[in-house]
């Protein structure tokens, strides 16, 4: 217990860092508090200010815990956005819980408006992100080492370990995206035609149906 509340300090320690030291991926905020009125109608790059609000607005206990792994892959992310907390808008933070069972993975993704800093509470995983030059850079790492993945870059997680593991990501942005690799190439609305993606690929018009098929199996 006594390592787990230090884990959570340094968890603490770390995001407070990156609001305090680091610049945000989104516009600076214009007055204290700007609540997001999520329920309001007018586009904007943000959100709305809600008129008035409270202490719940700032809070969410989303993250203490563990969460099910029901996914095929093996993870679950859960968000602490702006969309779960309104009182983030503006203010250009935002984190995330990653749980993952024996094999799990965090399948390819990007982030497209914010930088990732990843702790490890407790397991082993193995982390990478892809450079625009197609350059690796990958390294194991442990509870309670810390790993970047750079916005907007594809990146991941998996755990080759034979027990559970789980992280705490940190973001420069309340509400940074994510775009699954996979999904956005073979499970688009409306689809990428199979012939772009047998030859990007290089797979035959029946392997890239299977892959379709099996995408939207479990979306």
């Amino acid at each position: 217990m006594v390592v787990a509340g230090k884990l959570y300090v340094v968890v603490i320690t770390v995001l407070i860092a990156t609001i305090s030291n680091s610049v945000s991926a989104d516009p600076d905020m214009l007055q204290d508090i700007c609540v997001a009125d999520l329920n309001n109608a007018v586009k904007m790059n943000g959100f709305a200010c809600k008129a008035s609000f409270n202490a719940s607005d700032f809070f969410f206990a989303g993250l203490a815990k563990p969460q099910p792994i029901n996914s095929t892959l093996g993870s679950v992310v859960t968000f602490a956005d702006v969309m779960q907390i309104p009182g983030l808008n503006t203010l250009g933070v935002s984190m995330a819980r990653l749980d993952f069972a024996p094999g799990g993975l965090n399948q390819p993704h990007t982030h497209q408006r914010a930088t990732e800093m990843l702790f490890v509470l407790y397991g082993e995983l193995v982390a990478g992100f892809i450079t625009t030059d197609n350059v690796l850079v990958s390294r194991t790492i442990k509870q309670g080492d810390i790993f970047t993945f750079p916005r907007g870059l594809v990146h991941f997680q998996i755990n080759n370990g034979k027990g559970p593991a789980a992280a705490i990501a940190g973001f420069n942005s309340q509400y940074p995206g994510r775009q699954n690799i996979a999904t956005a190439l073979f499970a688009a609305t409306p689809q990428v035609s199979d012939n772009v993606l047998s030859k990007a690929f290089q797979i035959s018009y029946q392997e890239v149906d299977a892959i379709k098929s099996k995408l939207a199996g479990e979306s």
